[in-house]
């Protein structure tokens, strides 16, 4: 780089830095969280609660974390489907409509979703296997904003409109993800290319293993793990970054295209959806350094190493561990750790699980010690490696985690512009001097 420019990024550094002082002063939230943890209210939803902590007066509390969609623990929805298929798209009923559907609703629903399946003629051609990309999450942002040109009424943002565009996002997207896997995988990767054909007749879980595995074959135990992974990303609240992103970018009256391509930006970054490579990263090269049975010793000495910023990134975090609202448990995390114990058995992975649950458990330990703080694990602790068991290749995790959440982001696009129908306006205290004297370009140093 020339090293004029150089200079000039210098100081564009130095004069955007704003001092910690002004936001004492004006009792402005950095990253919109209160001085206790606990974010800021923005806005007010009845579609997902996320509990991690109690407050009494002045005092917050820690507990149990649950999730709750429209009223129902996301454990009740999962443990009462006793293994059926299409159970996200159950969820997916429950959350756009508000109730969960008897067997002839439901039935009505998941063939209306095996409808839309199907990409528009030539789409997969011409906008996907012949304009390949390096990364699947740009490539999904871009194939959305494609859609558009595709559909008849676009610019359509009634909430009828809404729910209609929305429901052929849902049932395209994880169609989408795919074949920009399978493309990138034969024209960058130099792999074989194999696309097969959607199957009506199947969710969307088993759907995506058809699609991803050569021979199109999976177990019933495999679909029925991925279908409840997609069922504990379906939604957070209204408060996560993406679904504010969604509801932010759909506040100025653009098409559901936009938004939905906005918040699949927001949740490709570390900080969101992308935090399950930064886990996977750092688990593999733990168990590279220390082997799967290390004594507790090496364990904390580890973990320790990492808390001081020398190993993995040199960050000092511990990916997996700790969360903005959940603080002795994540339910999401509990679920997705029983489906990767389950998963485990079936494929001879438990010395692997051990080590994971070690880590967990020291971890916090050591944390709690050196910190004086409740943590727990995340839902990114051990997604990773159930889509390790499930053979998903990791280019495709923060995918899925955008196949799942594209139902809260309808469901959040909808109550918001039933509910406010305000564009999302918030103030910024200027900070800065008004009293610059102007000189001609000729007289300036």
């Amino acid at each position: 780089m020339d090293s004029n420019i150089q200079k000039f990024y210098e100081k564009s550094i130095d004069i955007n830095k704003i001092d910690d002082e002004f936001y004492n002063i004006y009792d402005v939230k950095k990253g919109l969280r209160n001085d206790d943890g606990t974010g800021v209210l923005v806005r007010l939803t009845k579609i997902a609660d996320v509990v991690g902590y109690e407050k009494v007066g002045d005092k917050k509390l820690d507990v149990e974390g649950k999730l709750y969609y429209r009223g129902y623990s996301v454990e009740d929805l999962i443990g009462g489907a006793n293994g059926r298929s299409h159970l996200f798209e159950e969820v997916c009923f429950l959350i756009i409509f508000g109730y969960l559907p008897n067997k002839d609703e439901l039935e009505v629903f998941k063939n209306e979703l095996a409808s839309r399946y199907d990409l528009p003629n030539n789409f997969l051609e011409s906008n996907i296997i012949n304009t390949e990309s390096f990364n699947i999450m740009n490539k999904l942002q871009q194939e959305v904003l494609m859609l558009y040109n595709f559909d008849k009424t676009p610019e359509d943002i009634s909430v009828e409109a809404t729910i209609d565009k929305g429901l052929d996002l849902i049932a395209k997207i994880p169609y989408l993800a795919v074949y920009a896997y399978r493309t990138k995988s034969y024209k960058i990767d130099k792999k074989s290319l194999v696309i097969h054909h959607i199957d009506p007749k199947l969710s969307i879980a088993q759907n995506i293993l058809l699609l991803l595995r050569d021979d199109g074959v999976y177990s019933q135990k495999e679909a029925q793990i991925l279908d409840s992974c997609l069922v504990v990303h379906a939604d957070h609240g209204g408060g996560n970054n993406s679904t504010f992103t969604n509801v932010v970018i759909s506040s100025t009256g653009t098409d559901i295209y936009s938004a939905f391509s906005g918040a699949i930006g927001s949740l490709k970054g570390p900080r969101h959806g992308g935090a399950n490579h930064s886990v996977i990263k750092q688990m593999n090269l733990a168990i590279e350094q220390l082997g799967l049975n290390p004594d507790d010793e090496q364990l904390e000495n580890l973990i320790n190493e990492i808390l001081g910023g020398n190993f993995n990134d040199n960050s000092g975090l511990i990916y997996g561990i700790g969360h903005a609202v959940y603080t002795l448990s994540d339910p999401r995390c509990k679920i997705l750790k029983q489906n990767c114990y389950e998963l485990a058995i079936e494929k001879n992975q438990l010395e692997k699980f051990d080590f994971y649950e070690r880590f967990e458990k020291m971890a916090i330990k050591i944390i709690k010690e050196r910190k004086n703080l409740n943590l727990c694990a995340n839902v990114d602790f051990y997604s990773g490696f159930v889509y390790q068991m499930l053979d998903i290749p990791e280019e495709l995790y923060t995918p899925l985690f955008v196949i799942g959440r594209t139902v809260g982001w309808l469901a959040h696009n909808v109550e918001n512009k039933v509910s406010t129908n305000k564009i999302i306006r918030p103030a910024a205290k200027f900070v800065g001097e008004n009293n610059e004297e102007y000189l001609p370009l000729e007289k300036r140093q």
